[in-house]
């Protein structure tokens, strides 16, 4: 999102995702994704699921 100077709205819009989901994910407090979105968000920002997500030990 910063890349591409996108806020929370922008990438709600352009994937037809709710804003809440959006928001979880970019502060890294969701528990659990759906793959659907996650497929949104590699087709908009033209990436693998890979640089999208990153796998801790919590």
């Amino acid at each position: 999102m910063g890349e591409r100077k996108m806020k929370i709205a922008d990438v709600a819009r352009e994937t037809g995702l709710n804003r809440n989901t959006i928001t979880l994910l970019y502060k890294e407090t969701a528990t659990r994704v759906d793959l659907d979105a996650i497929e949104k968000l590699c087709e908009l920002f033209e990436c693998e699921v890979g640089q999208l997500l990153e796998r801790t030990n919590t």
